[in-house]
């Protein structure tokens, strides 16, 4: 009996770190949600400015404070794995990819697989798994305004991810064109906007590579999403401003009941009869 009640409190433990992993509700939730937004930020931050000509000490610190922030994207990958219900369906998840790919170059570190220090670029990557965070902090109510928001992070992420696997494999051979990783972010938004003044080239093989899957990426996802965008809008026209008073979402359908969000009741003083026909009229 004791056994069992263990048993159900561990489960109960690991259903309530599951909870507050990706909520963003509770303050629990949120202070998690941000706290890793802001250290997948810092990260990058840090990769950036290593592209400069810096102090060693001053090096000495960044890369210090990184090994902190890889140290605790670890163990956020290992709590993930723990509270997962389906362990392989978690471990294939692409989201889950995408965390063990961004810690992968430290955790081989020991191995000293120098080539691997490209794979860091990808960290950025992860706020995709808090895309909704972003949402969250810019207010944004409306699913138009919500896709706009996809899109801008989509077109940024290329061009930061690109711009940071151009440097890593072009610094060593073309040091003077791409000297830093404001040369590469030039590089990869002249390429994006099909401009191509030409003062900027990829002599390697692998740098030419990542140019063209670049442009692959762009024109595959931005198209994409605009055409979501596109049809938003011809559906806006039909929708109706119903503020939710449960969280705020405000483009519902005419004849919406309830919050296509969360769920709650958008007309308090409406009393929904179980005998309404399926068309939904009342």
């Amino acid at each position: 009996m004791a056994e069992q009640c263990e048993i159900e409190g561990l489960k109960s433990i690991r259903q309530r770190i599951a909870f507050y992993l990706d909520d963003l509700e509770t303050s629990i939730g949120r202070l998690f949600s941000f706290s890793i937004t802001g250290l997948i930020l810092l990260s990058s931050v840090i990769f950036v400015i290593q592209t400069y000509p810096i102090s060693t000490e001053f090096r000495y610190i960044l890369e210090q404070i990184d090994r902190v922030i890889v140290i605790i994207f670890a163990v956020e990958y290992i709590v993930r794995f723990w509270v997962a219900e389906q362990k392989y369906q978690f471990f294939f998840n692409p989201f889950s990819l995408i965390d063990l790919v961004s810690i992968l170059p430290y955790l081989l570190g020991i191995f000293n697989v120098s080539f691997l220090r490209i794979l860091r670029w990808l960290r950025i990557l992860r706020l995709i798994r808090f895309i909704d965070v972003k949402i969250y902090i810019f207010r944004l109510q409306t699913e138009d305004g919500i896709i706009f928001a996809r899109i801008i992070f989509t077109l940024l992420t290329i061009i930061f991810v690109f711009s940071g696997l151009i440097y890593q494999v072009e610094k060593p051979v073309n040091p003077e064109i791409f000297g830093t990783f404001l040369d590469a972010v030039y590089f990869s938004v002249v390429t994006m906007t099909t401009v191509g003044y030409g003062d900027v080239v990829p002599l390697s093989e692998p740098g030419r590579f990542l140019t063209i899957l670049m442009i692959l990426t762009g024109i595959a996802l931005i198209p994409w999403q605009v055409g979501d965008l596109i049809k938003q809008l011809v559906k806006t026209v039909n929708k109706v401003e119903t503020i939710c008073p449960g969280c705020g979402w405000s483009s519902h359908d005419p004849d919406a009941i309830y919050c296509k969000r969360c769920g709650t009741l958008l007309n308090p003083n409406h009393r929904y009869n179980d005998s309404e026909n399926s068309n939904g009229k009342v």
